[in-house]
């Protein structure tokens, strides 16, 4: 019999600004997101965001399986506008490799407005129009994938005490599948992988244009809501590309001027004082993950380059982290390092293909497995 007396996260994204697009309500929806469960434990809760809403959302119904889950006694859930909930402790006993499936249901008209597009292995949703939230299956012919996440945040687990969670923090690269293999290849150990990530982020910067809303706010902002992460122990920054690739000028693109252009240093003052401070007060161990290669990306010059270059070599080399992750090694051509290896690209130049994410969970697995002893058998109840 396991002592469970911890509360650790076993699951958990960013909330962030959707794509804005012609429509940005719902009615009579129901979400469902089925998440696998990495430890075994013997109580849930749930954390809920409207981060970036301009509205307030009800859930009008949630629940885990069977069980409904309240909220301070009720069964719906009201988020004002850059609200966060948790929920009450549930009694759930769950095994490790169990999938849980969360379901809410949005009766009333619902500002669609704070979510997270995320990919991977282990990150598929479902959405159905009516009220399924109790229902064993969705139905066929009402119902579709999703990889948006909508106010769903963090799941934790009331667990043992050897068990942590490592943060893996981000933009699109992060938002995509190298944290899902990482579970995968974790799976077994005392660590959870959660996921902090947004498409389009940059440390320095955010767009306030409907254009590009959904990249997301600037890391002085969203970090320290997502370092709100139970039983955390490590953090995983692989973050700049976009600070680096965005700018080109307002007359080829009117919001994206030159001055949002940093030079290395800001980027590397940034990522100290926004991230690693902040992080070391908590007494997280904090591992940098170098930038990836831009060769061939659209916006992409030897001036760009040079800055990553520079930038990954303080990464691997600033006594202000606790080690470093090399992903660009992981992923880089040895014949032309300023490229992706062959297999490596996902085609455009600038994000991974599935091999290449792999390599790069297995790069994090390295360099992390000595904090992640292995179980010689599951844990019972």
């Amino acid at each position: 019999m396991s002592d469970n007396s911890k509360w650790v996260a076993c699951w958990g994204t960013a909330t962030s600004i959707t794509n804005r697009r012609e429509a940005i309500y719902s009615k009579d929806l129901t979400l469902r997101y089925p998440v696998r469960m990495c430890f075994s434990g013997s109580m849930l809760r749930f954390r809920f965001s409207n981060l970036t809403g301009t509205e307030p959302v009800t859930l009008a119904k949630v629940f885990v399986g069977h069980t409904p889950l309240t909220f301070g006694g009720e069964k719906s859930l009201t988020l004002m506008p850059g609200q966060e909930k948790e929920s009450d402790a549930v009694g759930y006993p769950v095994s490790r490799g169990d999938t849980i499936y969360v379901s809410f249901y949005l009766e009333g008209y619902t500002q669609m407005n704070s979510g997270t597009l995320v990919t991977g292995p282990l990150s598929k949703g479902y959405y159905a129009y009516g009220d399924y939230a109790e229902a064993d299956e969705l139905p066929l012919d009402l119902s579709r994938h999703t990889n948006w996440y909508y106010f769903l945040n963090t799941i934790d687990v009331l667990t043992s005490a050897e068990n942590h969670a490592i943060i893996c923090y981000g933009d699109s690269i992060t938002a995509q599948s190298w944290p899902d293999y990482m579970a995968q290849q974790a799976f077994g150990t005392d660590a959870a992988i959660i996921r902090r990530a947004v498409s389009g982020t940059r440390i320095l910067r955010q767009y306030d244009c409907i254009t590009y809303q959904a990249y997301g706010l600037k890391g002085a902002t969203r970090f320290p809501i997502e370092l709100n992460v139970a039983g955390a122990t490590d953090i995983i920054i692989q973050h700049g590309i976009n600070d680096i690739i965005h700018p080109v000028g307002t007359d080829v693109n009117p919001f994206r001027p030159w001055s949002d252009l940093p030079t290395v240093e800001e980027m590397e003052e940034g990522v100290e004082d926004i991230y690693v401070k902040p992080a070391k007060a908590m007494g997280l161990k904090v591992w940098s993950g170098t930038l990836l290669p831009i060769y061939g990306w659209r916006t992409y010059n030897e001036d760009r380059e040079l800055m990553r270059q520079q930038f990954n070599e303080w990464l691997r080399t600033s006594p202000i982290f606790d080690g470093c992750i090399d992903f660009d090694a992981a992923v880089r051509s040895v014949t032309n390092p300023k490229a992706f290896a062959d297999g490596f690209d996902s085609g455009d130049h600038l994000h991974p293909s599935e091999r290449a994410y792999e390599a790069m969970a297995h790069a994090a697995i390295h360099k992390l497995i000595r904090y992640m002893p292995r179980y010689d058998h599951e844990e019972s109840f």
